[in-house]
């Protein structure tokens, strides 16, 4: 079943390139079915990241969708500053989160990015983040908080403070499922994530605070949980949405960012990731870096990275994943229960 792309934003300029394919007629049938769930995305990724981030849920969410016609529509936070083609994309079809409620949603996934402070209550749309989760909680009958998004919702919800690891958690990582709760229903019981972050939570304070870990990775910790607050709400601290090639396109960039001297941290090579021939040649050049910074060094990188055997692993359960999230989410629709809880 496909998913359709809300089209009522217009692109202002007619610029059909950039249009999504226009699905109106089969949208307004499926749209007046109990059996269609309209989802919303709240793009808040950098501009670098914006349209793969766009491109990457609406990927996941068609592999996940068969037979459930999904509405998709975007929205965007205000205080994010944009620039260029990627402005022209959001103010042509995103819509501000300050017209949450104009579309009925059934569910919503919430993204993180990059803070530009120490405090995350400090950001520039810590304001407006906070007046969505308490809009979802009261509205959806699911949300998605994605990596940094989850700790900034735990914070807000119950004052948990991430905590800095001594090294980033970076590549493909096997996580172990620690509960028979529905979302993970068919999924084996070992299963690989995309992870990317320095911070993490405890999975003893969550527990302490009423969430449920439902899976988690011996070497960072805590990666999928959840809390029923009147919407159930879904964290992820791991990315399942990730494209193949995400994983390469950031350490690329964080290898220029060092050896341009915009960070301290040379990056690892991502874990369970390249094969060993790549990550042999990656480890090489890294220890030439850290010997001696020079940016010249990136072209040598980046031959490296331009044509990379990478497989993969995760779609397949994380398409699984977000199929039981959408499956829960028709099944409130139908019941009409919005207070229905997922009882493990």
């Amino acid at each position: 079943m496909p998913l359709f792309i809300d089209t009522s934003r217009i692109v202002k300029d007619g610029d059909a390139s950039v249009i999504w394919p226009r699905h109106r007629t089969a949208l307004r049938l499926v749209e007046r079915s109990i059996r269609c769930v309209t989802i919303g995305l709240v793009n808040n990724m950098p501009d670098s990241a914006f349209r793969a981030t766009e491109r990457q849920f609406v990927s996941l969410l068609e592999g996940a969708s068969d037979g459930i016609p999904v509405r998709f529509v975007l929205y965007a936070m205000p205080g994010i500053r944009r620039e260029g083609a990627t402005l022209h994309h959001a103010e042509s079809f995103y819509s501000s989160v300050e017209t949450l409620g104009e579309v009925p949603l059934d569910g919503l996934i919430v993204t993180g990015r990059e803070p530009v402070t120490a405090d995350l209550r400090a950001e520039a749309y810590w304001e407006s983040f906070t007046r969505v989760l308490g809009w979802a909680r009261e509205n959806t009958y699911s949300t998605v908080w994605s990596c940094l998004a989850a700790h900034a919702a735990i914070l807000h919800m119950d004052g948990i403070e991430r905590r800095k690891s001594e090294h980033k958690h970076f590549g493909v990582l096997e996580c172990t499922r620690e509960s028979g709760h529905p979302l993970l229903t068919g999924t084996p019981p070992r299963f690989r994530v995309p992870h990317s972050r320095w911070n993490g939570v405890a999975a003893e304070e969550l527990e302490s605070r009423g969430y449920t870990v439902l899976a988690r990775s011996k070497a960072a910790g805590v990666d999928t949980f959840v809390k029923q607050d009147g919407s159930l709400f879904v964290f992820f601290q791991g990315h399942p949405e990730y494209e193949a090639d995400t994983l390469l396109r950031e350490y690329r960039r964080d290898v220029a960012r060092y050896l341009c001297g915009e960070s301290h941290n040379y990056p690892l090579v991502p874990v369970g990731y390249f094969n060993q021939t790549t990550a042999d040649a990656l480890t090489a050049l890294r220890e030439k870096a850290l010997n001696r910074r020079d940016k010249r060094l990136l072209e040598r990188v980046s031959a490296v990275l331009e044509k990379p055997e990478i497989e993969n692993t995760w779609r397949t359960t994380a398409a699984l994943v977000y199929r039981n999230w959408l499956e829960y989410i028709r099944s409130c629709k139908q019941e009409g229960q919005t207070d229905r809880v997922l009882i493990a």
